[in-house]
């Protein structure tokens, strides 16, 4: 179940991508982000909501897991500021996959913090990631 919600999650993102830098032609980014950021914290919280138990969840939430859910939001918060910079400024077939060397990234982080094994295939894997991301990249400005 994991591989389709990952998968589904992955369509999602490039769909959100392809949306996001159609509805930026005529509006800023920042301006464009804060639209499309108080729609998430709605949805989010109706669906938190519609599934009952909100005092159960809050009661689980201690300090140490909120600290660093906050942080993970302001972290998030400005990364989605420079990925819908970046789709003001150039091509979504070439922002979306430099933007995607996170996978690279969370790889590494997740190895380091997590304690997660990473194997010569999910590095050899990552390499691959990254390289490709930079091919098209760099394709994209050839056509310019």
């Amino acid at each position: 179940m994991w591989i389709f919600l990952a998968l589904l999650s992955a369509l999602l993102t490039a769909v959100t991508g392809t949306l996001s830098k159609i509805g930026l032609e005529k509006v800023g980014s920042n301006f464009g982000f804060a639209i499309q950021s108080t729609v998430v914290v709605i949805l989010a919280w109706l669906v938190v909501f519609s599934q009952g138990g909100v005092g159960k969840e809050l009661a689980k939430v201690d300090n140490r897991a909120l600290l660093y859910l906050l942080a993970a939001g302001v972290v998030s918060t400005v990364g989605f500021l420079c990925y819908f910079g970046a789709l003001s400024l150039d091509e979504s077939s070439r922002v979306q996959p430099l933007d995607r060397i996170s996978l690279v990234f969370a790889i590494i982080l997740a190895a380091i913090f997590l304690r997660e094994k990473a194997t010569p295939q999910v590095i050899f894997g990552a390499g691959l990631m990254a390289a490709g991301a930079v091919v098209i990249t760099l394709a994209g400005s050839a056509q310019k």
